[in-house]
C-alpha cells in the first residue's frame, strides 16, 4: 500500500517492520507527554500504534497542542520497543513509530464524551454524538462483528443453493401484527405506500414463480415500541424460504446455520452444544417455563398442583380453582438456605410485579416451613414431598390465577430468582425448537377471535380442523428458534391453498372483499399452481446480541433510535415544509386534526 495519507494502517505494524519508514493517517487517541519525549497513540480502524516524538524535531509543536480525536498524518521509522516496555495489551505492543513529520488533516472540537475510555454517558449524548460514540473500540469492534456475521450467513446460504432477490421496500400494508409505517403518493391522491413489516408475501410469491430457495439479508419495518431485544422502527433479518418443504426440513437447515455462526463467532470462553435444538410444544413451554421464550440454562420449572390442592383450605386458591383456575409452584432448590432479607425482597419484588404477594414453603429440619405452610393438611404437605422432594433447603414458589396469569407471574419470577441465586450466568448458548403455536387467540378487549402468530401459516389439519376444531385449540405449522431467553427467529410452514387461507382469514373476521383486497396478488398466484413451501427470519441484531454479550440491541446498530423512537442524530422525525405537504396532496390542519 502505498497512498498519499498512509502505507501502512497502525493496527497492522508488527516487529517485522522494524527500520521502515512509514506513513500513518488517524485520530489522536490518547497523548502522554514525559517531558523529553511525547507519546502519541494514534488509531486507525484497524487498530492503535505507539508514536513517539522528541522536542528537538519540527513536528513536536504541532502535536503538543493537537487536542485528543485531531486526524493527523504522520511520518516517521518503525522500531523495536524494549523488552521491558512491550504492551501485550495490544497486537502493536512490540513496536513504536518515531515520527520524523507530521500534518493536521483536521482539528478537533472539545469532545462532549472521550472516545478513548469507557466511561458511561448518558443515552441520548451517545445517540447525539454518535459518530464519536462509534470510534469508542469495543462499540466500534462490534459493529465490525456484525458485518463478519452477516457475511458468513450469505456465504453459509450460497453454499446451501439459496439465490439472493431483494424484494420491494414500498409495498402495500399487511396484518404482520404491528402498525405499519406509511408514505404518502405524490402521483396518487390520498393513497399510501407501506414499508415492509417483512417480505413475506414477496417470499411467497418468489415460490410461486418457481424460485426453489430464496433468502435476503432483508431491512423490516414495524412502528411498534422498543424493547431491550427490538429496535423501534427498522431492524433487519436473514429471511428465507424454501419450496417443497416440510417442518422438519426447514429445521435441517436453520440449524446448522445457526450453530455454525455461534460456533464460530461465539465469545471466548462460550460453549456451543452440538446436540438437536430440543422441540418443546408452545402448551409445554407455558406449563413448565412460564413463557414462550425458555432460557434453557435456567433449570427451575414451573409445576401444576390444582389436584393436589384441590380441597385447599387457603382461600386464594380455593377461588381461583372454584373459577376454573389454577395454583401452580416453582420449584426453586435451594430458597430455604436463603437470608431472610433475601426473602423480603423477593415479596417486595413480586408486590411491584403486581402480584398480590409471594406465597412460598421451604424445607427446613426436616419439614415445610414458611408463611404458607399452615394453610396446608399433613396429607397435602406429604403429597408435595412426594412430587419434589423433602431435600434441605428446597422452597417452592406458589400463584394461583387464570391460567395465563399465574403461567405468567411464574414465568418472571423464575427468570428473576435465577439471575440472583446465578449472578454470573452460564456462558452457553442453549437453542430450542418452540412449536405447535396456536392458529389463533381471542382478542382481551373485543374477544374476537384473531390470529395470534402468522396469518400465512398452514392450520395442523388442513381445512378439516377449521371447519371442526373450536378455533382456540386449533394449531399451526409455526415455529420459533429461542436463544438464552431470546427469540432468534419466527417461521411457518406456509398456507399455500386459497381455499383454506380464505376460510382461515374468515375465522379471523375478514371477509372474501378483506381477502382479496388485502392479499390478491398472492390468492391469484396460488390459484395458478404453487408448491408447498416454508421459511423463517432469524433476527439480525438479536444474533450479534447475544454473540457480543451486548446488555441491549442499540449496542449493536450503527445509529440507532431512542426509546422514544427518534433520531438524535439526523433529528427524526422532523417537520416537512409546506410545499412537501401540498405536492403529497395533504393538509397540516387537517392530518393534526385526524390524530385527534
Amino acid at each position: 500500500m502505498n497512498f498519499l495519507y498512509r502505507t501502512e494502517y497502525c493496527g497492522t505494524l508488527r516487529p517485522h517492520h522494524d527500520g521502515t519508514i512509514v506513513k500513518l493517517s488517524g485520530w489522536i487517541h490518547r497523548k502522554r507527554d514525559h517531558g523529553q519525549l511525547l507519546f502519541i497513540d494514534l488509531r486507525d480502524h484497524y487498530g492503535i500504534a505507539q508514536c513517539v516524538i522528541n522536542p528537538s524535531s519540527p513536528a513536536f509543536s504541532i502535536l503538543e497542542h493537537a487536542p485528543l480525536e485531531s486526524v493527523v498524518s504522520v511520518e516517521g521509522q518503525v522500531v523495536l520497543r524494549q523488552a521491558h516496555l512491550i504492551n501485550e495489551k495490544i497486537e502493536t505492543g512490540a513496536i513504536e513509530v518515531q515520527i520524523q513529520s507530521s500534518v493536521i488533516l483536521s482539528q478537533a472540537d472539545p469532545l462532549p464524551l472521550s472516545v478513548n475510555s469507557d466511561i458511561p454517558f448518558p443515552e441520548e449524548t451517545r445517540l447525539k454524538y454518535r459518530f464519536l460514540d462509534l470510534r469508542r473500540p469495543k462499540l466500534h469492534e462490534q459493529i465490525v462483528l456484525r458485518s463478519h456475521i452477516i457475511q458468513f450467513l450469505r456465504d453459509h446460504m450460497q453454499k446451501q443453493g439459496f439465490l439472493e432477490i431483494q424484494t420491494p421496500i414500498l409495498t402495500g400494508t399487511s396484518p404482520e401484527g404491528a402498525r405499519d409505517y406509511v408514505v404518502p403518493s405524490r402521483l396518487y391522491p390520498g393513497q399510501f405506500y407501506a414499508l415492509p413489516q417483512a417480505p413475506q408475501q414477496f417470499k411467497q410469491l418468489l415460490m410461486a414463480s418457481g424460485f426453489d430457495k430464496y433468502f435476503q439479508i432483508s431491512p423490516c419495518f414495524r412502528d411498534e415500541d422498543p424493547r431491550a431485544d427490538r429496535s423501534p422502527g427498522e431492524f433487519y433479518q436473514l429471511d428465507m424460504e424454501m419450496a417443497f418443504v416440510t417442518q422438519e426440513d426447514v429445521f435441517s437447515v436453520l440449524e446448522p446455520l445457526l450453530r455454525n455462526t455461534f460456533q464460530k463467532f461465539a465469545p471466548k470462553g462460550w460453549e456451543v452444544p452440538l446436540d438437536r435444538f430440543p422441540r418443546i410444544s408452545y402448551d409445554q413451554a407455558i406449563e413448565d417455563y412460564g413463557t414462550d421464550k425458555p432460557d434453557l440454562r435456567n433449570p427451575l420449572k414451573i409445576f401444576n398442583v390444582s389436584s393436589i390442592l384441590s380441597r385447599s383450605t387457603f382461600s386464594p386458591f380455593r377461588d381461583a380453582l372454584s373459577h376454573k383456575g389454577v395454583v401452580r409452584a416453582l420449584k426453586v432448590p435451594g430458597l430455604g438456605e436463603q437470608t431472610r432479607q433475601f426473602l423480603k425482597n423477593l415479596e417486595a419484588w413480586s408486590l411491584e410485579q403486581g402480584a398480590p404477594g409471594l406465597g412460598y414453603i421451604v424445607r427446613k429440619g426436616g419439614k415445610w416451613q414458611g408463611p404458607l405452610v399452615k394453610f396446608f393438611s399433613d396429607e397435602e404437605q406429604y403429597t408435595l414431598s412426594s412430587m419434589f422432594g423433602d431435600e434441605e433447603g428446597l422452597g417452592l414458589c406458589f400463584m394461583a390465577g387464570s391460567c395465563k396469569e399465574s403461567a405468567h407471574f411464574l414465568g418472571k419470577l423464575r427468570v428473576h430468582v435465577w439471575k440472583l441465586l446465578n449472578p454470573l450466568g452460564e456462558k452457553t448458548f442453549q437453542f430450542c425448537w418452540i412449536v405447535d403455536f396456536p392458529m389463533y387467540e381471542q382478542d382481551l378487549v373485543t374477544k374476537q377471535i384473531i390470529f395470534s402468530h402468522n396469518p400465512f401459516s398452514m392450520p395442523q389439519g388442513g381445512m378439516k380442523a377449521l371447519l371442526s376444531c373450536e378455533p382456540l385449540n386449533i394449531k399451526a405449522f409455526q415455529y420459533d428458534i429461542v436463544c438464552n431467553g431470546v427469540e432468534l427467529c419466527s417461521g411457518a410452514i406456509r398456507n399455500h391453498d386459497p381455499k383454506i387461507m380464505q376460510k382461515a382469514f374468515e375465522i379471523a373476521g375478514y371477509d372474501a372483499q378483506d381477502v382479496e383486497r388485502q392479499f390478491g396478488a398472492l390468492l391469484n398466484a396460488f390459484r395458478y399452481g404453487v408448491p408447498p413451501h416454508g421459511g423463517a427470519a432469524p433476527g439480525i441484531e438479536r444474533m450479534v446480541m447475544l454473540l457480543c454479550e451486548a446488555p441491549n440491541i442499540r449496542e449493536v446498530i450503527a445509529f440507532p433510535w431512542t426509546q422514544q423512537g427518534k433520531d438524535l442524530l439526523m433529528q427524526a422525525p422532523g417537520p416537512l415544509p409546506l410545499e412537501r405537504w401540498k405536492e403529497l396532496h395533504l393538509r397540516p390542519g387537517e392530518a393534526l386534526h385526524s390524530v385527534k
